[in-house]
């Protein structure tokens, strides 16, 4: 007399729960987990012009900030040395791509006027931060300039007007600068940035 086959039934029963688990769990995951968030913290500050000093920032761009907050905190603020120094700042943080995060971890925003600081991010994303890979999880292999001497070489005042903004004393600051490693001599390393008053502060308004 044949036997009667066994249906697996029991087999089934374990594959239908285990995958009714993992199910639920990817479900959960994605509707009810949020990634933590780390919080950058501001190690930092001068009040009286908005400028913040976050831990993420290089020991050379944390110096900088440090010689930003002699210069506004003295008795008489010397503005050519303002401008000076906030040209460094911006030339560092903006073409150094090395620390960045992303593409939209753009550097300098600190220095940009509110009003042209969307298209300048944008801009920048779309050019110079436009090949920078993801280091959400440090692993990135990915080999980045880091902006290394800064000289300036001139400083003017004189008038400047585009649109809406008018500054018959705005700075208009030369400025050159070289990368580590010999690799980056390609990039750009000369400028001019163009700031105007914005009450107490000077903003940067134009960067050729």
């Amino acid at each position: 007399m044949a036997k009667k086959k066994r249906k697996p039934k029991k087999l089934l029963f374990v594959i239908l729960i285990v995958l009714i688990a993992v199910a639920a769990l990817a479900i959960y995951k994605v509707f009810f987990t949020k990634e933590e968030v780390k919080e950058v913290k501001v190690i930092g500050k001068i009040p009286k012009y908005g400028y913040v000093l976050k831990e993420t920032k290089t020991a050379k761009y944390k110096a900088m900030f440090n010689e930003l907050k002699e210069i506004l905190e003295a008795d008489k603020v010397d503005e050519e040395a303002y401008a000076k120094k906030i040209t460094e700042m911006f030339i560092y943080d903006f073409y150094s791509l090395k620390d960045k995060v992303a593409k939209t971890d753009v550097g300098g925003t600190d220095f940009v006027y509110s009003e042209v600081l969307e298209n300048f991010m944008l801009n920048a994303e779309d050019t110079y931060y436009k090949y920078i890979e993801s280091n959400i999880y440090n692993n990135r292999k990915q080999s980045l300039p880091e902006v290394n001497d800064i000289t300036i070489s001139s400083v003017e005042q004189k008038p400047f007007k585009y649109k809406n903004v008018t500054d018959d004393k705005a700075y208009y600051v030369s400025v050159s600068w070289d990368y580590k490693g010999s690799e980056f001599t390609d990039y750009q390393n000369k400028a001019e940035l163009i700031f105007v008053h914005d009450g107490i502060k000077l903003v940067l308004v134009e960067l050729q």
